[in-house]
């Protein structure tokens, strides 16, 4: 992926079961169970046998009155980087960076307007 390309959407959501039936019925989708490090499920969606978006189960106090909602993320050559550049362009960071093993550099930011979204390093494939 280039930088500035869309890398991944997400669907943070207060009930998966409901979601996985209703975007496997409305478009096809297949959901497949990832178990993460820390715990609990990522669904991956998937349709012929290609990764579409992803899902995951809105749980504990950092989702308290938060909605559920998609996430798009895009990708940047350097995620502390990109970081450093969002202030001084009117945005701010929401979440600073932080590791997924085997996904990436990942960091929650917000456009002059409060629009929210994430960007990534992704880590290098073969």
């Amino acid at each position: 992926m280039a930088h500035g390309e869309i890398a991944w959407n997400e669907l943070a959501t207060s009930d998966v079961e409901s979601v996985t039936g209703f975007y496997g019925g409305l478009l096809g989708w297949e959901a497949k169970a990832w178990p993460m490090p820390d715990g609990g499920t990522y669904w991956v969606w998937r349709r012929n046998e290609t990764d579409l978006a992803g899902a995951f189960q809105m749980e504990g106090p950092q989702f308290e009155g938060k909605p559920p909602q998609w996430v798009v993320y895009v990708t940047v050559d350097d995620c502390d980087a990109a970081c450093e550049k969002v202030g001084a362009l009117g945005g701010k960071v929401l979440q600073p960076p932080f590791d997924v093993p085997e996904v990436g550099r990942i960091a929650m930011v917000a456009d002059p307007s409060g629009a929210a979204f994430g960007i990534m390093t992704p880590v290098a494939r073969d």
